[in-house]
């Protein structure tokens, strides 16, 4: 992962959308992304060798502002960022023994946190996949360990009625001869590259959905120059459209060029757009500053504030992808748990406001987020609160309103005319909980 600037991307989202003619052939049915639109809340897991590194190499622990390049917590970039042999760093397959892992309780930890998709990188950029490959030797089942990890989490998604999808790093490879590298070492030559990608990366791609039958598939790149073309860009795409109808594909695999025949835009690390976007989209989130299990950072954001972002993007339109980096056992770390936990507490009363609903396209006062929803013939508007407050004003008409609780207790909130608009009296009671405030009105027609 790596963070990049909310408005290039946006930018070039946009240009994206202008210039590139959409390709029949490569496009899905847009219908075949709702499940997404509704879904709102995902998982993301971080896991593989460097979790075996903690974030620390001999005597040197990210961030490490003596190296060049090793001022950064992402513990998943540790081989090149402390500048590990690629010989030495592989040799932590040797060892790989997380003995711990255990499928159904990660996906039963999403599914109670209220999360109803789940992500794991298949392959990030070290080159070590957590599948039995027949296309490559540095894989889970060469290790100690022995087990398919993709297969064991893929039966557990089903089990617990969860969507799965798997990151995959197409074009930065660090094990396999030609697989792309960081900017700051030499390019590839563009012939050693495509010998990469002809020989692992598209058949890779290839082995996750024919064996595995993904919902999406994640990629990844960034404003960098990258060997992925136009041409190598639809290749990839066509691939996954040749060998599945229904699974997702996300706007990094081309930052540069995404085109227009991607199926939901992915916001770079922790970015949250200040606007509403028109295709499906993402935020991919960290509780902490790494994505990859990092034993020395202590930066956790508490459950509140994760659920801020949660609602901010549904009142946009979009979906928050939240991340963990399991430990080299494999279990969860435990303020990770304790924090799924609290957000899947909250998600008990206040789910309705979260999974199917719409942006409300008005602008809201700071901390005030709005979505609704239509059920059976009635409408319904969500006021989110971020931040304590006595009142809110909205510039609906007071008549549209036709009543209106808190959503976890049903306590009547009492509401008049303001003005060209209506608003809305909080109690201060209500803020004796500091997590994020639902409320639920009726109103007599979609806003």
């Amino acid at each position: 992962m790596m963070r990049r600037s909310l408005s290039i991307i946006i930018g070039l989202c946009i240009c994206a959308n202008l210039t590139f003619a959409q390709n029949k052939s490569l496009s899905l049915d847009p219908q075949k992304a709702e499940w997404f639109k509704d879904a709102k809340f995902g998982m993301f897991i971080h896991w593989g060798l460097y979790s075996m590194l903690e974030g620390s190499y001999k005597n040197r622990t990210l961030p490490d502002s003596t190296l060049e390049n090793g001022n950064t917590w992402y513990a998943e970039w540790i081989q090149m960022r402390l500048e590990i042999p690629g010989s030495e760093y592989q040799k932590l397959a040797q060892t790989f023994n997380p003995v711990d892992f255990d499928a159904d309780a990660w996906i039963a930890e999403a599914k109670n946190a209220g999360m109803r998709y789940f992500v794991i990188t298949s392959k990030h950029h070290d080159g070590f996949a957590l599948w039995d490959t027949k296309v490559s030797d540095f894989k889970v089942t060469n290790t100690p360990f022995k087990r398919d990890i993709l297969a064991e989490l893929v039966a557990a998604c089903k089990k617990y009625g969860i969507k799965y999808g798997f990151y995959y790093s197409h074009w930065q490879d660090w094990e396999y001869p030609g697989g792309g590298m960081p900017n700051w070492m030499t390019m590839i030559p563009d012939d050693q590259f495509e010998k990469y990608w002809q020989e692992k990366s598209l058949p890779q791609v290839k082995e996750l959905l024919v064996n595995f039958d993904p919902d999406l598939l994640w990629f990844d790149t960034w404003d960098w120059p990258t060997h992925i073309t136009d041409k190598r860009r639809d290749e990839l795409i066509a691939l996954v459209r040749e060998n599945s109808s229904k699974c997702l594909i996300n706007g990094r695999i081309s930052y540069l060029n995404p085109g227009d025949n991607i199926d939901f835009l992915e916001m770079h690390d922790n970015q949250y757009p200040e606007k509403m976007l028109d295709k499906p989209w993402q935020t991919p989130a960290t509780m902490v500053h790494s994505w990859g299990w990092h034993a020395k950072d202590y930066a956790w954001k508490p459950a509140s504030e994760m659920l801020g972002y949660l609602v901010n993007n549904v009142s946009k339109g979009g979906n928050y992808l939240l991340n963990i980096g399991p430990k080299p056992d494999g279990t969860f770390p435990k303020a990770a748990t304790r924090r799924l936990r609290e957000m899947g507490a909250w998600m008990i009363p206040n789910q309705e406001s979260i999974y199917g609903t719409k942006p409300v396209k008005v602008e809201t006062p700071t901390g005030v987020y709005l979505a609704q929803k239509s059920e059976n013939n009635k409408h319904y508007l969500y006021i989110s609160l971020t931040n304590a407050t006595g009142k809110v004003d909205l510039p609906f008409d007071v008549l549209t309103i036709k009543n209106c609780v808190v959503l976890e207790s049903d306590m009547p909130i009492s509401f008049s005319k303001v003005n060209n608009g209506v608003t809305f009296d909080i109690p201060q009671s209500l803020f004796k909980d500091c997590s994020v405030q639902v409320l639920k009105a009726e109103i007599t027609k979609e806003l």
